[in-house]
C-alpha cells in the first residue's frame, strides 16, 4: 500500500516536471480566479457589516396629533409589543423632540430661538426586530398603525430603504456572476491542461491499460495532479487576497465604510479561507475529471 501511495506522488510530480508551461498554467489561472474571488467576497462580507450596523438605525416613527395620557400610552406600547416585527417602543414628548432638533442644527440651533416645543410633535420610535429590518416589515407595521385615528403621520425612511436594498441586492448579483464566470474559467483552464497531459501520453496509457492496469490505478494520478494545482492555486490566491487587503482594501474601506458609523475591517474568517482552499482542490479534481471522463475510457 507504501508502495503503492509512493508510486502514485511520484508519477504526480513526473507529470508536473514534465510539462511545467501547463502546470503554471493551470494554478495561475486558479490562483487570479480565486484572488479575484476573495477579494470581491471581502468587500460584500464588509459592506454587509456596515449594512448590519445601519439596519440597526431601521425604526418607524408614528408622529402624534396630541401628546397622549400615561394610560393610553401603556395602551399603545402593549399594542406595539405584542406585534412580531416590534422590538422595543421609545415615546419622544414635545421637549424631548425640540431637544434632540437643536442638537442636530448644532451651531444653528440659535435659529430656534423664539419657538418653544409646541412646534413639534410628539412620536413613538419604533424599532424592529432583527429579523425584521426591511421595508416589508415596516410598511406591515405602519399598515396596521393606519387602522388607528390617534396616529397622524409616519416615517421609516423609505426611500433609502429602497435604495440601499437595491444596492445590496446589486452587489449581490454581481458577486454571483463575477465569481461563477471565475469558477467556469478556471475550470475550463484546469480541465484542457490535464487534456493535453493526457493527450501526450495516450500511448502510456493505452499500454497500461493492455497489461491489465485498472481504471483507478490509471486516473488517480491525474485526478491527484487536478486537486494539486488547485489546492496550490487557492494558497497562492489566498496569500495574494491577503496582501491586497494589507495594501488597498483595508486602509479604502476603513476610510469609506468605518467613516458611515460600521464595525472594524475584517479579513476572511478561518471558516472562509477553508473554504476558499477547498474551492481550489475541487475545482482541479472536478478538472481532472472532465478531462478523463473523454480520454480514459477504461
Amino acid at each position: 500500500m507504501l508502495d503503492r501511495t509512493i508510486y502514485l506522488i511520484r508519477r504526480v510530480f513526473r507529470n508536473i516536471k514534465q510539462s511545467p508551461i501547463l502546470c503554471t498554467a493551470a494554478i495561475g489561472t486558479v490562483a487570479v480566479a480565486l484572488t479575484v474571488l476573495a477579494f470581491f467576497a471581502l468587500i460584500v462580507i464588509n459592506v454587509q457589516s456596515v449594512a448590519s450596523h445601519w439596519s440597526e438605525e431601521i425604526h418607524v416613527v408614528a408622529y402624534l396629533d396630541n401628546e397622549p395620557q400615561p394610560t393610553r400610552l401603556a395602551d399603545w406600547r402593549k399594542l406595539l409589543l405584542s406585534m412580531p416585527e416590534v422590538a422595543k417602543v421609545t415615546y419622544v414628548d414635545r421637549d424631548e423632540a425640540f431637544r434632540r432638533f437643536s442638537s442636530r442644527l448644532g451651531p444653528d440651533s440659535d435659529l430656534l430661538e423664539g419657538f418653544d416645543s409646541e412646534i413639534l410633535p410628539a412620536s413613538l420610535e419604533i424599532s424592529l426586530k432583527v429579523d425584521h429590518r426591511n421595508r416589508q416589515a415596516a410598511e406591515a407595521v405602519v399598515s396596521r398603525l393606519k387602522q388607528n385615528p390617534d396616529f397622524s403621520d409616519f416615517s421609516y425612511g423609505q426611500d433609502w430603504l429602497d435604495r440601499f436594498e437595491a444596492f445590496l441586492d446589486t452587489l449581490r448579483f454581481g458577486g454571483y456572476v463575477l465569481g461563477a464566470f471565475l469558477l467556469f474559467a478556471a475550470l475550463f483552464i484546469v480541465s484542457n491542461t490535464i487534456k493535453l497531459t493526457l493527450y501526450a501520453r495516450r500511448d502510456e496509457l493505452e499500454i497500461m491499460s493492455l497489461v491489465g492496469a485498472t481504471s483507478l490505478f490509471i486516473k488517480t494520478p491525474f485526478l491527484l495532479e487536478g486537486a494539486f494545482h488547485g489546492t496550490i492555486g487557492s494558497l497562492i490566491a489566498l496569500g495574494g487576497s491577503f496582501a491586497l487587503f494589507q495594501m488597498f482594501l483595508q486602509r479604502g474601506l476603513t476610510s469609506l465604510l468605518l467613516g458611515a458609523g460600521g464595525g472594524q475591517v475584517v479579513f476572511l474568517s478561518w471558516q472562509q479561507q477553508l473554504l476558499l482552499v477547498a474551492t481550489g482542490t475541487t475545482l482541479g479534481v472536478i478538472g481532472s475529471v472532465l478531462s478523463l471522463r473523454k480520454f480514459v475510457r477504461i
